[in-house]
């Protein structure tokens, strides 16, 4: 039996599309966000869900952007359970390596219950390389081209 990939994408990554498309770097993210849409749809990914997912995207205000979203989290995301207090453990971890609160709680939930963190946010992904966060964190264009999705 074939071991799906399953994959964390932070807001910032599920939001590319609602973004000013007349920038070159927000269109091939967008674009290479719809390959791994197209692909978790296909079943060779699977998309993690953890609760600040829901509550980040609660708290936006464009409401068709938030109804999206929210939608598309029902339909094709799987919601893992995992440790709590570890989760927040680890949060509280990343936090005093001076992540945002948000992030740190992403990135904490994606380490316990993904094997990839997919952002768009250079800042955030420049201090998971810097304090090695125990998976991999990658953009969407670089996840696109190292797995060569298509």
């Amino acid at each position: 039996m074939k071991t799906i990939t399953t994959l964390y994408l932070d807001v910032c990554t599920l939001c590319r599309p609602f973004d000013d498309q007349n920038q070159m770097r927000i269109r091939l993210e967008t674009d290479a966000w719809y390959l791994i849409l197209n692909a978790i749809k296909h079943g060779d990914y699977e998309m993690a869900v953890s609760p600040v997912h829901r509550q980040e995207i609660s708290a936006i205000s464009d409401a068709q952007e938030r109804c999206e979203l929210l939608a598309l989290l029902d339909r094709y995301g799987h919601t893992k359970t995992c440790d709590r207090k570890a989760a927040r453990k680890r949060a509280e971890d990343l936090h005093n390596l001076r992540f945002g609160v948000a992030d740190a709680a992403h990135v904490a939930y994606a380490e316990l219950i993904a094997d990839a963190f997919i952002s768009c946010d250079d800042k955030l992904l420049k201090k998971c390389w810097a304090h090695n966060v125990v998976i991999p964190a990658i953009t969407p264009i670089e996840f696109c081209t190292q797995e060569s999705v298509t």
